[in-house]
């Protein structure tokens, strides 16, 4: 079968997984590290948290692109956090909390920023960066599924309808 990889950071990533999962039709999500220094390789979440290493938490989405397409998932994360906040997302805030769309392809590049364009056109001043996907290193385990898991869910992540 054929699969694709969505990468989105969009602040705290354990929000972003919670609302993406429940409402994207994707095969799996895991939480992790990507676009940080080359000298660190596989960083911990406490490296990531001082906010100088350059790593973003983010989402690293596995999806079947014949039963959902790459463009509903970029319009859904741009739906499941403030794209217009910049370091940050609501009260998580330093260079680990940046939104940002990490393109696999020059395809995915052009999805997103036409989704960004459509928002920019509705008045929004969008901070999102597009940047080329680097190496993602999975997060500690105790991170993966951490809302379902401790049984409460996101503070700083909603659903809002924008398109």
């Amino acid at each position: 079968m054929n699969r694709e990889i969505a990468i989105f950071a969009g602040g705290c990533f354990w929000g972003v997984e919670y609302v993406m999962n429940r409402m994207a039709d994707i095969e799996s999500i895991e939480v992790g590290y990507i676009g940080g220094r080359e000298d660190i390789v596989a960083p911990s979440y406490e490296q990531v948290c001082k906010g100088d290493t350059g790593y973003i938490e983010a989402v690293r989405i596995v999806f079947d692109p014949s039963r959902t397409s790459y463009e509903k998932l970029c319009k859904l994360f741009f739906e499941v956090h403030d794209p217009t906040q910049r370091d940050g997302q609501g009260p998580d805030i330093g260079e680990q909390y940046r939104s940002v769309v990490f393109y696999t392809s020059e395809e995915q590049r052009a999805v997103a920023q036409s989704v960004i364009d459509i928002l920019r056109a509705q008045g929004m001043d969008v901070a999102t960066q597009l940047r080329p996907a680097t190496a993602f290193y999975r997060a500690e385990e105790y991170h993966q599924n951490y809302y379902q898991n401790k049984g409460t869910e996101p503070y700083c992540h909603s659903y809002v309808k924008r398109f």
